[in-house]
């Protein structure tokens, strides 16, 4: 292999199952001005990543149409405030799944202490999301109530984690006594079985919520709005049990509530280099405290994704798989 190609992870045939991931070879990227070049060590698997893969989930224009949001390694073309050989990892708009990727050097962070190269590659995409979504969007404050759903994903990990480390009170649910009492060890207050419980009537038990993280969606949506406190917040980011939904006006103006939404991967540069700034401010001494620790469930090389894809179509592991690159 030259110094101009390098080995990534293509879909044979362009979309398909996890068995259609392949390595190939293609034209190593160029750093733009303004971007840096990553000699990838590590990659995150997310589940838009398994959306792209079946054809769902087009990258935004200018980014590589490979699959991977976001990676860990080391700086090899610097720009911004990186300097070669720097440890980083970096939020992308696609092509993690590779030895090389470039990015927006304003997109790219430190290596949090105490982490290594595998934990910070479970970072950035799930962090981002969490903060923008639960902090922004939900606006959650020291002493409210957070309802997180898929307690043991790579989301809801983290999402447990912050929410505590922010002082709010946390209800999680999963699916299983097991996945319940992992959310447990994560710190939630209260782990719901979902499978053997109804969640909202645990939730109004306890109180109300104010602000719901959903990526459920289909018929969670009229149970969470029964059991959101007056003046509460729910927030979507996926739609796993369906994307539509029946939207009862006059119980939402009784809640005074606010339904609302987000995506991060269409985020322009400008407005991913904001959270950026934010979440190194934020939630990085949260990690370094030790309050917020991603979990890796498993690692795969490069070679193998099709293999850390199906793992994740499985659903039987608990926060994060990561691709790891020689």
């Amino acid at each position: 292999m030259s110094q101009s190609t390098m080995t990534a992870i293509g879909v044979e045939g362009g979309k398909g199952p996890a068995e259609a991931l392949r390595p190939r070879e293609i034209p190593r990227p160029e750093a733009k001005p303004g971007q840096v070049l990553i000699a990838v060590k590590a990659a995150g698997i997310n589940r838009p990543d398994i959306l792209q893969r079946l054809g769902g989930y087009p990258p935004p224009p200018g980014a590589p149409d490979t699959i991977g949001l976001e990676v860990a390694g080391e700086v090899v073309e610097p720009a911004g405030r990186w300097k070669a050989g720097d440890a980083v990892c970096a939020l992308l708009g696609g092509g993690g799944y590779a030895e090389f990727a470039a990015c927006d050097a304003r997109h790219a962070l430190p290596i949090p202490k105490g982490l290594d190269l595998v934990q910070a590659a479970a970072l950035p995409e799930t962090v981002f999301t969490v903060y923008a979504n639960v902090f922004e969007h939900g606006a959650l404050k020291p002493g409210e109530t957070f309802l997180v759903h898929g307690a043991t994903s790579g989301i809801g990990t983290i999402a447990i984690q912050m929410a505590k480390a922010a002082g709010a009170r946390v209800i999680a649910t999963a699916r299983g006594a097991e996945k319940a009492a992992e959310a447990r060890r994560l710190g939630a207050d209260i782990a719901i079985d979902a499978k053997a419980e109804d969640f909202a009537e645990v939730v109004k038990r306890e109180g109300g919520v104010d602000v719901v993280l959903d990526m459920v969606a289909g018929d969670y949506f009229p149970k969470e709005l029964d059991a959101l406190k007056t003046g509460g917040r729910i927030v979507f980011i996926a739609a796993l049990g369906g994307g539509e939904i029946s939207f009862p006006v006059f119980r939402l103006m009784q809640k005074r509530a606010v339904v609302t939404g987000s995506t991060l991967r269409p985020r322009d540069p400008d407005e991913k280099a904001r959270l950026a700034r934010e979440v190194e401010r934020v939630v990085w001494p949260w990690i370094e405290a030790g309050k917020v620790k991603p979990l890796v469930e498993r690692t795969f090389p490069l070679a193998e994704a099709g293999k850390a894809h199906a793992l994740m179509e499985s659903g039987d592991f608990v926060g994060k798989i990561v691709l790891t690159v020689d």
